[in-house]
């Protein structure tokens, strides 16, 4: 199956030719401060299966050991990778069509913004969570 997305602009579209691997929120003070949001959704697929079908994202060297990419026109980030990793997360909303995409848990629990309550009944996990 394929999966196509892009920034909000549209000057970066991306296809994923792959089944998703996980789908999870994140509540990592990372996430949170790129996307200027309480938590981000991410969908993970082998890396190998990632095309950029239009325009080329920018790279922000995140932490030492990952990065993220994401539109220099209109920031939407797109993508995490840690370096070397053969799965990379892909923000859930910037997929095309993601209403039938199903989340399976919440990772970084622990740093949640406090205000955040959550009510959806899904397992969360204080590190990556049990599928990594």
């Amino acid at each position: 199956m394929a999966y196509e997305g892009r920034c909000y602009c549209g000057k970066v579209r991306y296809r994923v030719n792959a089944e998703p691997l996980r789908v999870m929120h994140c509540h990592c003070s990372i996430c949170r401060r790129v996307s200027a949001a309480p938590v981000v959704t991410w969908i993970t697929f082998p890396t190998k299966d990632l095309e950029w079908i239009q325009g080329e994202p920018s790279t922000l060297k995140s932490t030492p050991e990952a990065s993220r990419q994401f539109c220099s026109d209109c920031g939407s980030h797109m993508v995490f990778e840690v370096d070397g990793a053969k799965e990379l997360d892909i923000t859930l909303a910037s997929l095309d069509d993601h209403d039938d995409i199903e989340v399976g848990y919440h990772i970084f629990n622990g740093t949640r913004v406090k205000w955040l309550k959550l009510s959806d009944g899904l397992p969360e996990y204080d590190d990556w969570g049990p599928d990594v």
